[in-house]
């Protein structure tokens, strides 16, 4: 074993965890004692990171915080919420900025937040190769070095388009002596090792490279979640974890069917065979099912060939095929107005044409159809956008039970949507089903973001006050009207 392998090794060991062989996976992470629930099992900061959007100034290139920014008056390009990120970010940003000024103005403009992770992740081999910044078993090139890039399976264009950028980066770092093909691997280990970086209420702020935490495997019923504060990787236990356990994450969106997430991640080259992937038939059924004729039948249709029809499940009444068909097609073509409307900006003609779709769907999806409950989540963002808190309560609270049976108990996005759904209920002044959501929420969220960061202090901060303006109407005799 390398000497950087046994390094880590040992670091690994004292937070109780081995990197270790697993069947038909590779390298995984595995737990060399128990954790509990809530536990950080690991957490790391990036090898290399850049927002999403690096011209506009969208979040502190060190912390990602996205308020007060001002942008570096020398390259133009990163972006700094105040002089001790910019202090802590100086050594490499140093040499960035005198690769990015001497640009073009044309050369700026191909500057993608990809090209910028490579430009940063070379500068910062360098400076650790030369002792300038510390490195340590947990951040350092040979773990990098060490990630599989998957380079045999990636089809021509895409090598084509991965030797074009590496070419690009050798025009930015004219004065680094580089090893062309050695970087078009690198991008490779970026499609299927960096992780994107989001905000407390997982809206996606950037990439960050996390090669530690890379080790980890994926799993479509994954034990641990990975969230982060800033840009601080952070992995928590959702379950208890015995010794010898193989943590794992989830490297897609799992509310969705077996082909779909193996869709999804293809882009990992593997096929995954957790016990959900391998017996999930009917779930899969229930997921994209049309709903029965009998509106008071909970089934779901399955296809009969035999009959060029759809058959429920469990009161074995038929849909004719071409009704489902005809119904489809007018629900796609609405969809496709819709969107339309939607990506213009007109929210209150999008709102109502998603309205008709949503009703359409409910007479032909089942409850916990994933199409239904799309269309949903985009009437409530709809709504909340034009501050309609009514109209967007209502479509919260019809997701609520469709993420309780699509998502584990302990996952952030069913904890946000209570979180979401109580802050409304307050917002209206329903104020005891808001306690109820935002109690429901923080049992979650304390679980998935722990108990530490401003997101969980603001929703502490929620709760006691939703708990006391509760108590003061208990003791008044006020009864809530919803």
């Amino acid at each position: 074993m390398a000497a950087w392998a046994e390094q880590l090794q040992r670091e690994l060991a004292g937070r109780g965890l081995a990197v270790a062989s697993v069947p038909g996976k590779g390298r995984g992470l595995v737990a060399a004692r128990s954790f509990f629930p809530g536990e950080v099992i690991i957490c790391q900061e990036p090898y290399a990171s850049t927002p999403n959007r690096i011209s506009v100034g969208s979040s502190c290139d060190h912390c990602f915080a996205s308020g007060n920014l001002r942008k570096c008056s020398v390259c133009r390009v990163a972006w700094y919420c105040g002089s001790a990120c910019q202090k802590e970010e100086w050594k490499l940003h140093q040499l960035e900025c005198q690769a990015i000024s001497a640009l073009t103005e044309e050369r700026k403009k191909m500057l993608t937040p990809t090209i910028r992770l490579m430009v940063q992740l070379i500068l910062r081999r360098k400076l650790q190769s030369e002792k300038a910044i510390a490195s340590s078993a947990t951040d350092n090139y040979n773990l990098v070095d060490a990630l599989e890039s998957h380079i045999s399976k990636v089809d021509d264009n895409q090598l084509v388009l991965y030797a074009q950028m590496a070419n690009l980066v050798q025009l930015i770092l004219p004065s680094i002596e580089l090893d062309l093909k050695e970087i078009a691997h690198t991008f490779s280990k970026f499609a299927c090792n960096a992780h994107t970086i989001c905000d407390p209420e997982l809206r996606p702020l950037g990439t960050g490279l996390f090669p530690a935490i890379s080790i980890i495997n994926h799993s479509c019923v994954p034990n641990a979640v990975l969230l982060f504060e800033g840009r601080t990787a952070y992995v928590r236990a959702l379950q208890p974890l015995s010794s010898n356990t193989e943590v794992s994450i989830s490297y897609i969106e799992t509310a969705a069917t077996t082909l779909k997430r193996h869709n999804d991640l293809k882009q990992y080259f593997f096929t995954c065979t957790c016990p959900r992937c391998i017996k999930d038939s009917e779930e899969d059924d229930l997921l994209e099912g049309y709903r029965c004729k009998d509106q008071k039948c909970d089934g779901f249709l399955l296809p009969d060939s035999g009959k060029k029809a759809y058959t429920c499940q469990k009161c074995s009444i038929s849909r004719d095929e071409e009704e489902v068909k005809k119904v489809s097609s007018e629900i796609l073509l609405l969809s496709d107005k819709a969107s339309s409307l939607l990506s213009s900006g007109n929210n209150s003609e999008a709102g109502s044409v998603y309205k008709i779709i949503e009703q359409l769907e409910q007479k032909h999806y089942h409850s916990f159809s994933i199409t239904l409950l799309h269309t949903r989540e985009t009437l409530l963002k709809i709504y909340m956008e034009l501050q309609d808190w009514q109209t967007a309560l209502m479509y919260c609270r019809l997701t609520i039970p469709v993420y309780e049976r699509v998502y584990p108990p302990f996952h952030p996005m069913v904890g946000l949507q209570f979180y979401t759904c109580g802050k409304l209920e307050w917002l209206l002044e329903y104020t005891e089903d808001a306690l109820k959501l935002l109690t429901r929420a923080a049992d979650v969220l304390r679980i998935t973001h722990g108990t530490q960061s401003q997101f969980m202090k603001e929703l502490f901060g929620k709760l006691e006050e939703a708990r006391a303006e509760v108590s003061f109407r208990l003791s008044s005799g006020e009864e809530q009207i919803s």
